[in-house]
């Protein structure tokens, strides 16, 4: 019997801007889409430093968790995208006021050449529910 797929759209991120889902619910698991610091009601890229955008994209997150039915302490694997590697321990101060559960989701970062909009920061994560 195949797994059941459950499509998350939550009005309270930002829309997705191409072929793909917010979020999916598949085997227990949501497997959220990567965001970045898009406002949710402008869906225009925050203006800011790496705290203010690593604070939006959590935000983003955070909306589609609860739509799913589950939470950032509820995090089971995240991987946080940077333009500049220089920017990690700003961004991983803002990352631990927002995962503040044990244990803590297993993590990647990863330095990238660019990202969607312009954005400086890009954060996907799969929860359990």
């Amino acid at each position: 019997m195949a797994t059941p797929i459950r499509v998350v759209l939550s009005q309270d991120a930002p829309a997705p801007v191409g072929p793909y889902s917010q979020a999916i619910i598949a085997g227990g698991l949501v497997f959220a889409a990567g965001q970045i610091p898009l406002d949710p009601a402008t869906g225009k890229l925050v203006e800011g430093d790496i705290e203010v955008q690593a604070e939006r994209v959590l935000q983003n997150i955070r909306a589609v968790l609860a739509e799913a039915g589950t939470s950032l302490a509820k995090g089971v694997k995240a991987t946080v995208f940077l333009v500049d590697l220089a920017d990690f321990p700003r961004m991983n101060a803002v990352y631990a006021r927002h995962f503040t559960s044990d244990p803590k989701p297993a993590r990647s970062t990863i330095q990238v050449a660019k990202l969607p909009a312009g954005s400086s920061i890009e954060i996907e994560v799969v929860a359990a529910l």
